[in-house]
C-alpha cells in the first residue's frame, strides 16, 4: 500500500514537473504583457494594462490580424470540403495503392514546414503566380487537409456499416442517408478537424512566410517584431492574445473528440423512419 502510494505521489509530481516545463515559458510571456517597463526585468515592478491598449490600436496589428483570420478560414472551408472528399474516397474504394494514397495524403503534415514552404514558393514563380492571400491559403490548405482527412476517415472507419445497411432497409436514399445517419455520425469529427485545422493555420509561421509576399499576418508581424527587439512588450500582449484564441478551438476539439457520439448516430438512424 505504501509503494502504491509513493508511485501514485511520484507520478503526480513527474506530471507537474512536465506541465511546468511546457506551460511556465507561456506563462512568463503572459505575465511581461502587464509589465510596465520596456525592458523585461524579474520581478516585475510596475503592473499596467497599457501596452494591452497598444496593440489594440496598432494598425499593422489589426491588418495583420484581420488577414491571418481571412486566411484560416478560407483555408480550414476548403479543407472540409477537400478533405471530407479524399477521407470518403479512400474508405469506400478498394483499390490498388491505396495505402499509398493515404500516406501521400498525410505527408504534407509530416514535412518541415521550410520544405513545404520552398516548394509552394518555387511552383507559384514557376507557374507566374503572384504571392498573395491566396497563396498564403492554398499553402495552408495543404496542411490543414490533412487534420481534416484524418479525423473524418477515422470516425468513418469507426461507424458501424449496420447504420448505413439499416437505413437502405427503411427505404432511405443514397442522398437521405448521407443527410440522416453518415453526416450527423462524421459532424463532431468534422468540427472538431475544423477547430484544429483553424488554430494550425492561425499560427502557421514558415509556410506563410514563403507564400505571403508582402502580405503581412500575425505570425509574421510578431516574428519581425522579435527580431527588430523594439516592441517586445506589445508582442508579448499580442502573443497572450493568440494563445487565448487558440486555446479556445483546441478545447473544443478535445472536448468533441472524446465525446460519446453513439446517441446521435441512434438518433439519426431512427429519423430516416419519418423522413419523407
Amino acid at each position: 500500500m505504501r509503494h502504491s502510494r509513493l508511485s501514485r505521489t511520484a507520478l503526480w509530481l513527474w506530471v507537474a514537473a512536465v506541465l511546468f516545463f511546457l506551460f511556465a515559458p507561456i506563462l512568463t510571456i503572459v505575465l511581461f504583457g502587464f509589465d510596465k517597463s520596456n525592458v523585461e526585468t524579474w520581478p516585475i515592478q510596475h503592473w499596467t494594462l497599457h501596452w494591452y491598449s497598444v496593440a489594440w490600436n496598432d494598425p499593422q496589428v489589426r491588418s495583420a490580424f484581420a488577414l491571418s483570420i481571412k486566411a484560416a478560414v478560407a483555408s480550414t472551408s476548403l479543407s472540409i470540403l477537400l478533405g471530407s472528399m479524399a477521407a470518403f474516397g479512400v474508405h469506400k474504394a478498394r483499390f490498388f495503392g491505396r495505402d499509398s494514397i493515404s500516406l501521400l495524403l498525410i505527408l504534407p503534415l509530416a514535412l518541415p514546414g521550410i520544405i513545404t514552404g520552398v516548394a509552394l514558393n518555387s511552383a507559384f514563380q514557376w507557374a507566374g503566380i503572384t504571392l498573395s492571400v491566396w497563396t498564403i491559403i492554398v499553402g495552408h490548405t495543404t496542411f490543414c487537409i490533412v487534420v481534416i482527412y484524418n479525423n473524418v476517415l477515422a470516425r468513418l472507419r469507426r461507424t458501424s456499416s449496420t447504420l448505413l445497411e439499416a437505413s437502405a432497409d427503411l427505404g432511405a436514399s443514397s442522398v437521405q442517408t448521407f443527410r440522416l445517419v453518415t453526416l450527423p455520425t462524421i459532424a463532431t469529427a468534422l468540427v472538431s478537424g475544423a477547430l484544429l485545422a483553424f488554430a494550425l493555420s492561425f499560427d502557421e509561421v514558415i509556410v506563410t512566410t514563403f507564400t505571403a509576399g508582402a502580405q503581412n499576418t500575425l505570425p509574421i508581424w510578431i516574428f519581425g517584431a522579435i527580431r527588430l527587439g523594439q516592441q517586445l512588450p506589445e508582442v508579448n500582449v499580442v502573443v497572450t492574445m493568440v494563445v487565448l484564441l487558440m486555446f479556445i478551438p483546441i478545447l473544443i476539439a478535445a472536448r468533441l473528440t472524446g465525446s460519446d457520439n453513439f446517441a446521435p448516430r441512434v438518433a439519426a438512424t431512427r429519423k430516416v423512419t419519418t423522413a419523407p
